[in-house]
């Protein structure tokens, strides 16, 4: 991505178009959609205009940083975007974002105190509203598990056994060497390998970045703790069948192994669910937590925030805006106005979502995000962290041969570099 200079983008004042500061025209939204859960933003959007007369011009975008990149250069930024809480750090420290008063938003009590720390940038203040967080679960395919007489792993022991026997015993009973244990999105690009592999590692006991306090951060991919994980991963993908094939190359959307009934467990977000439900059939997965590694049961928490794009101008409009995405009523819409929910747990803390959608599947991953889920630090830009982890990590599974402490350690003071060049290394 073209980065622009901070300076340059502190200068965003009112221009013409959508936002631009001209207080008197509809609110211009962005957010990162498809057309199925735009759909459901639409709806959201349809009832805050209902409620308050202020009108809201929407749009999804799928290239979302390269075009608001765009809209940066133009000093003409969109007045509220709806993205990744992840992308916090990227947006903050290019002066981006318009920084907020949590006190200052109406329902502001209602969300977490640990979702409102994960919404602060280097500098101490705020600049994200939490709109929607997940972590993730294990996905099996229940009837092969029953069929071959196996429990639910509790365990790493336990769920390497199950891919195998996934991979060696003919689960679906066709008498073809066709099923496979575990579907991994292993490409190095937009670091999924690194987005899969990072509960494991937490898992294992290690980290992959360190918030050492007053801004500054530093690498910790070097552990031992992180050399026995990345061992156990590897003999997952050296071992026949345990891994989908090609999975050094898949991404998620190219990976369909668990849904077409050819592999039998995936590490996954509850987005999933409703694609799932139709193509393999509700009764024949389910959804577990993530079994335990030797440092626990930790698994990756990601989510949405609402951003303010700085110089925007109707500062009163946004924030009627962020208080109606953050109420129940919001909330509710957005977590089951089509087949594409675009709030998947709540960040209010009065709603239950599996109450709200009567699936007790929700529960699940309501639980983990409660008690076991960790999230990328969202202060610094994390994604070329996460690419370089991806891009490490697919270079060590690539060869069984692979000498883990020396990849991880060039790991190390990769990511250490990195820190160092966005100025926040210890």
């Amino acid at each position: 991505m073209a980065m622009l200079s901070t300076a340059a983008l502190l200068g965003l004042t009112a221009c013409s178009g959508g936002g631009g500061g001209d207080d008197s025209g509809p609110l211009e939204v962005w957010s990162r959609s498809a057309p199925d859960p735009a759909k459901t933003y639409e709806k959201v959007f349809a009832a805050f205009t209902e409620k308050t007369g202020v009108k809201v011009d929407y749009k999804p975008v799928m290239e979302f940083d390269q075009q608001l990149q765009t809209r940066a250069g133009s000093k003409d930024l969109p007045d509220v975007l709806i993205n990744d809480s992840g992308s916090l750090g990227n947006y903050q420290s290019q002066g981006l974002l318009t920084p907020i008063e949590p006190g200052d938003i109406k329902g502001n009590e209602d969300i977490a105190d640990s979702d409102w720390k994960g919404s602060v940038g280097v500098d101490g203040k705020t600049y994200g509203i939490p709109f929607s967080r997940q972590a993730f679960g294990t996905f099996v395919n229940k009837e092969w598990r029953e069929k071959l007489g196996k429990d639910v792993p509790e365990t790493w022991a336990d769920l390497e056994e199950l891919a195998t026997a996934f991979a060696k015993d003919d689960p679906d009973g066709n008498g073809k060497d066709d099923t496979y244990g575990m579907v991994v999105p292993g490409s190095t690009e937009n670091g999924y390998l690194g987005w899969w592999a990072s509960s494991y590692l937490w898992q294992g006991g290690g980290d992959i970045v360190a918030d050492t306090g007053d801004g500054t951060f530093e690498s910790a991919v070097a552990s031992p703790e992180n050399e026995k994980t990345v061992e156990w991963i590897r003999t997952q993908f050296c071992t026949k069948g345990n891994v989908q094939p090609g999975a050094l190359t898949a991404t998620t959307s190219n990976a369909p192994f668990f849904p077409e009934g050819t592999a039998g467990i995936y590490l996954t977000g509850p987005y999933v669910m409703a694609e799932y439900d139709k193509k393999l059939g509700k009764e024949k997965y389910e959804v577990i937590p993530t079994p335990a590694g030797p440092g626990g049961a930790t698994t990756l928490a990601e989510g949405e925030n609402i951003y303010f794009g700085a110089g925007s101008g109707k500062e009163a409009d946004k924030k009627q805006l962020a208080e109606f995405l953050i109420s129940p009523e919001g909330q509710e819409i957005a977590m089951t106005g089509t087949s594409q929910p675009v709030v998947r747990l709540p960040v209010n803390t009065g709603l239950d979502a599996a109450e709200v959608r009567k699936d007790d599947r929700w529960k699940v991953f309501q639980d983990s995000y409660e008690n076991d889920a960790k999230a990328f630090p969202s202060a610094i830009n994390f994604t070329p962290v996460r690419q370089g982890l991806a891009e490490g990590l697919n270079a060590v599974m690539a060869d069984c041969d692979s000498d883990i402490p020396a990849a991880l350690d060039e790991l190390d003071t990769a990511i250490n570099d990195e820190l160092e060049s966005q100025d926040v290394l210890k």
